[in-house]
C-alpha cells in the first residue's frame, strides 16, 4: 500500500462519528466506546439498524418522495474530505446536540460480530426498479467489461457484491468465474489493507464510494464483467497542488490501465480542481480513448459558478467531468408515476452544472449548448437518479476503523449516475467512432426522457449574475443540472445495431 499516511485527525472524524457506538435493532442497543491513536476516549455515537417495518415505512417514503420528512442526509464525502461524491441517509437530527445516525438495513455477514435481532430489507431503489425506471427490462442482456476507479483497498468487496447482487437476484459474479476483478491502477496486485489507524478510518469511509460504484455498475449491467480498480488511499482526500496533480495523473493512467485491460467503459465519481495540468498534455491524451466511453459524475454542490460575498466565484467546475471527451453524469430525483415509464423524473438541486471556458466543448456537444458557456464546455451531458432522499441501496460491509459494519445503506449523489450510466454504455457494445458524450447529442428525442422541472440553485440566481438560465434550471431541451435529460434503453448508448 502507498505508505502516505491519512494523518490529519479531521478527516477521521466522520468514519467515528458514524462508526459506532449504539447500535439499535429490534429494540436492542449495545455500546461500543472507540480509543483513537492517542488514546482518548471518542465519545459514542450512533448507528440505527432498521427493523423490518422500519425498512417497509422508509421505503414508501422514499417512493412517495417523502422521505426527507423523516430522514436527514449527510454529504459523507465531503464531511470526510474526500473527492468523491456521495451522500447518506441517516435520522433525523431531533436537537442541536444530537447526533444524527446512519439508518441501515439487513444483517451484516456473520462474521463481523454483529447480530442484529431482525434482519429488514434494503430501503433504497433496488437494481430490479431501477431496471424499469431506465428501459432496460426489455434491452438486450449483452455482456461487456465495466472498470470503476477509486480510491484505498477493499478487500471484502467480492462478498459484499454478492449479497448486493443476490440480493436482487442478479447473476453471481466473482474472481473464480472471472467476472470480477481487482487491480491497482497500473494493472497490478490490489492494494492490501491499511496497517495505521487513521487510514483504515480513510478505507472505511471511501468503501461506502466503491460499493456503491460496483453496485450501480451491476444494476445496469447484470452480465457485464466487473473490474475495480485501485488508486493509493491518498488520492481520495484532498490535498495541495502537487497531491492533487498526483491524483489526477494515477486517474488517468488508470484509463490508459482499464484500456489494456479491455473495458467496454470507464467510471470515475470523483472531482478535482480544473488547470492546465488537468485539461491539457499528458493527462487529457490518456483521457481520450475513442470507442472505450468514460463517465464522470458533476459534482453534488449544485450550479458550481456561484459567486461569495466579496464576489470570488466559488468552487467551479471539476475534472474529470470537464473534459470534452468524458460524459458529465448529472444527477435526478426519481419518483413511481402512472405513466407508462412507470418513473419519473425532477432535476436535483445538487446536480452539478457550470461551464469550464478554457476547455473545447464536449464531443458532439451542439453550439446551441456551448454558447451558455461562451463556446467552452458545458456540463452535464445525460443524467440519472442522485436524489439521496430518492437514493439507491448499496451494501457495505468493510469496516476496518471502526470494525461495525453497515449493511444495506440509502445512498444518492452523482456517485451514483456515474457508474450507472458506464454500465448502460458497456451494455450497449459501443461502437469505435464513441467519444465521450458524442451519441449522447445525436440519439433520437425518442430515446431520452427529457426533464423540465426542477433547478439545482435559488430562484434567480444565473440571470441575476449574467450566466444563462438554462444552467441553472431545468427545461425543454438540453440545461446544466441534467444534460439532454436521462436515458430510454441503450439506444443513446451507442449505434442501434447490436
Amino acid at each position: 500500500m502507498h505508505q502516505t499516511h491519512i494523518t490529519t485527525r479531521r478527516r477521521v472524524r466522520l468514519s467515528r462519528w458514524l462508526a459506532t457506538a449504539v447500535v439499535a435493532a429490534a429494540g436492542a442497543a449495545s455500546v461500543v466506546a472507540l480509543a483513537s491513536p492517542a488514546g482518548a476516549v471518542v465519545a459514542p455515537n450512533r448507528i440505527q439498524r432498521l427493523t423490518s417495518a422500519q425498512a417497509a415505512a422508509l421505503h414508501s417514503d422514499l417512493r412517495a418522495g417523502r422521505l426527507s420528512r423523516s430522514t436527514s442526509s449527510l454529504q459523507l464525502c465531503r464531511a470526510a474530505k474526500l473527492r468523491c461524491d456521495v451522500q447518506v441517509i441517516t435520522s433525523k437530527q431531533t436537537a442541536a446536540k444530537s447526533a444524527p445516525a446512519l439508518l441501515t438495513s439487513a444483517a451484516p455477514p456473520k462474521s463481523s460480530g454483529v447480530q442484529p435481532n431482525a434482519i429488514a430489507p434494503p430501503v433504497g431503489y433496488g437494481a430490479n426498479e431501477l431496471s424499469t425506471a431506465y428501459g432496460l427490462d426489455s434491452a438486450p442482456s449483452r455482456t461487456g467489461t465495466i472498470v470503476v476507479i477509486g480510491a484505498g483497498a477493499y478487500p471484502t468487496l467480492e462478498s459484499d457484491l454478492s449479497i448486493y447482487r443476490s440480493t436482487y437476484g442478479l447473476p453471481a459474479c466473482t474472481k473464480s468465474s472471472g467476472c470480477f476483478k481487482q487491480v491497482n491502477y497500473k494493472g497490478g496486485a490490489p492494494y492490501a489493507p491499511a496497517t495505521d489507524l487513521d487510514d483504515q478510518f480513510g478505507e472505511e469511509d471511501i468503501a461506502v464510494e466503491t460499493a456503491l460504484d460496483v453496485d450501480m455498475a451491476s444494476a445496469a449491467c447484470p452480465k457485464c464483467k466487473i473490474i475495480s480498480m485501485q488508486v493509493p488511499l491518498v488520492d481520495g482526500f484532498y490535498g495541495d497542488e502537487q497531491a492533487t496533480h498526483n491524483a489526477i495523473l494515477h486517474f488517468a493512467t488508470g484509463v490508459q490501465t482499464a484500456r489494456k485491460l479491455g473495458a467496454s467503459a470507464v467510471s470515475i465519481s470523483y472531482g478535482y480542481p480544473t488547470d492546465s495540468y488537468a485539461d491539457s498534455g499528458t493527462v487529457a491524451k490518456l483521457m481520450t480513448q475513442p470507442g472505450m466511453p468514460i463517465v464522470s459524475s458533476s459534482g453534488d454542490s449544485g450550479f458550481l459558478g456561484q459567486y461569495s460575498d466579496q464576489g470570488d466565484t466559488l468552487d467551479g467546475t471539476s475534472w474529470p467531468q470537464d473534459l470534452p471527451t468524458v460524459t458529465s453524469a448529472g444527477g435526478t430525483s426519481l419518483f413511481p408515476s402512472q405513466t407508462a415509464r412507470k418513473y419519473s423524473e425532477t432535476a436535483w438541486n445538487g446536480a452539478g452544472s457550470g461551464c469550464t471556458y478554457d476547455v473545447a466543448p464536449a464531443a458532439g456537444q451542439p453550439k446551441s449548448v456551448s454558447d451558455h458557456c461562451d463556446g467552452g464546455r458545458a456540463a452535464s451531458d445525460l443524467s440519472a437518479v442522485a436524489d439521496p432522499y430518492t437514493g439507491v441501496a448499496v451494501y457495505d460491509s468493510y469496516a476496518p476503523g471502526s470494525g461495525v459494519p453497515y449493511g444495506f445503506l440509502v445512498v444518492g449523489g452523482t456517485s451514483v449516475s456515474s457508474p450507472f450510466l458506464a454500465g448502460m454504455y458497456a451494455r450497449a457494445t459501443a461502437s469505435k467512432s464513441v467519444l465521450g458524450p458524442n451519441t449522447i447529442y445525436t440519439a433520437p428525442k425518442s430515446t431520452i426522457n427529457d426533464i423540465t422541472v426542477g433547478s439545482n440553485a435559488p430562484p434567480n440566481y444565473c440571470p441575476s449574475y449574467g450566466w444563462d438560465v438554462q444552467l441553472c434550471v431545468s427545461g425543454k431541451g438540453w440545461d446544466g443540472p441534467t444534460g439532454v435529460g436521462s436515458p430510454k434503453g441503450l439506444a443513446p448508448f451507442a449505434r442501434a445495431s447490436s
